[in-house]
């Protein structure tokens, strides 16, 4: 498909949130104002699928360089992107977008003629915020100093790095198409070109030691980023790892790691602000704030899920999963293969599985601005949590205590109701 002038239709009846009224005289969804909206994009091919991945993203057929990947390919899903977006609009008129995040897959495998393309149109159709956070997920086997300060120049102002280990052997039983000593020179070219880098590590790798882990920890400290994203290894369903699970480290061994790289961190100076990030102060991700706070989301592209809020409830839909069955919708917009309105009662536990993953929590008075619901819905539950040790109390927030943290599960499971 070609490239096609983006004129941004407005739709009709496009009043303020606040002002429509259900036909019954009430919103239907208790809400007064929407929550603040952000903008997911999803790019689902990588240059090899790794083995404990369980992410919507499929390996190229061809080798995986981005000159190949330029080709029709690309302008075919940057064209499907672009009317996805369009198709969106009616939902989300008016409303400023605050944060676009760019994940997959491996979005840096775009070109950058891509790229600016794709957030021309953004702020074309969207009222991007001036200030906006604008993230770009990246592998270091992909990295190259070019292209870097072109998606920089594109308006990408903070990046993601997937490093997972600055260990070779490590890094080759985790199937990653990168070594340490590219894990290093991505970051350096990464700094070289934006102000904001996230760095990803996980750690109970196979045979992996407490030594060894720590020991990637300190070269993350040693770079330079502003934040990290930790996470342990888990073994999801329909993963090669799922099929043949690897030798991993024991539970206590693990947890031994969890404690000394929080330690670790605390010490640097990072704030262990949700379950497994950590950043300098001022440095958290933004668009990820979104979500744990429950606000809204648009997402686009092949698999992309989004939470949107109107008066007639509060939605999830989802794109149509495969790349090819997602360009194929593009010829008659039909991108959204689900839509789904969020039961009233299940909201408590939706807020809660967001909100809690915060270790500050937030403030008790946003559960109503964000599901339409008093407080005294969930009264009864909180009280229980609290009885347990799982949820804090009396500082006007809804946060868990350090043992609710290491028992989130636990805690969330209150908030759960039987159907």
């Amino acid at each position: 498909m070609s490239a096609r002038r983006i004129i941004p239709l407005r739709p009709a009846a496009a009043e303020p949130f606040a002002t429509r009224a259900h036909p019954t005289g009430q919103k239907a969804s208790g809400l007064e104002h929407p929550p603040p909206l952000t903008l997911y994009v999803h790019y689902p091919w990588c240059v090899r699928k790794c083995p404990y991945c369980d992410f919507n993203s499929h390996a190229l057929r061809s080798t995986g360089s981005a000159p190949e990947l330029a080709g029709g390919l690309e302008a075919a899903y940057l064209d499907a992107l672009i009317a996805d977006l369009e198709s969106a609009l009616p939902q989300v008129w008016g409303r400023r977008i605050h944060s676009v995040f760019i994940g997959g897959g491996t979005p840096s495998l775009m070109s950058a003629a891509a790229l600016d393309r794709l957030l021309t149109a953004v702020r074309t159709l969207l009222p991007l915020d001036p200030l906006a956070e604008i993230t770009l997920e990246a592998n270091p086997g992909t990295a190259e100093a070019e292209r870097f300060r072109e998606f920089r120049a594109a308006g990408v102002n903070r990046l993601s790095l997937g490093i997972q280990s600055f260990d070779d052997r490590h890094l080759a039983r985790l199937g990653r198409i990168h070594d340490g000593r590219e894990a290093r020179a991505a970051i350096d070219l990464a700094l070289a070109s934006f102000e904001r880098v996230n760095l990803d590590l996980m750690y109970a790798l196979p045979q992996q030691s407490r030594e060894e882990a720590l020991h990637d920890l300190e070269l993350a400290l040693a770079s330079g980023a502003t934040h990290l994203s930790c996470y342990h290894l888990t073994i999801e369903p329909n993963t090669p790892f799922h099929a043949a699970p690897p030798p991993l480290p024991d539970d206590d061994t693990s947890a031994d790691m969890q404690e000394a790289i929080e330690a670790r961190l605390a010490e640097a100076g990072f704030t262990h602000y949700e379950t497994s990030a950590f950043a300098r102060p001022g440095q958290a991700c933004l668009h990820n704030l979104n979500y744990w706070h429950f606000g809204d989301y648009l997402g686009i592209g092949a698999g992309a899920h989004g939470k949107l809020s109107s008066h007639e409830g509060i939605f999830r839909e989802d794109r149509h999963r495969h790349p090819n069955r997602y360009l194929e919708a593009a010829a008659t917009r039909a991108f959204v293969r689900e839509r789904r309105r969020i039961d009233p009662a299940d909201l408590p536990f939706e807020f809660m599985m967001n909100a809690l993953r915060l270790s500050d929590g937030v403030p008790a008075s946003l559960f109503t601005q964000r599901t339409g619901q008093p407080l005294a819905t969930i009264a009864s539950e909180l009280a229980g949590a609290q009885r347990r040790g799982l949820l804090a109390s009396g500082d006007g927030r809804l946060r868990p205590t350090d043992r609710g943290r290491r028992f989130l599960n636990d805690l969330l499971g209150i908030f759960l109701r039987e159907r």
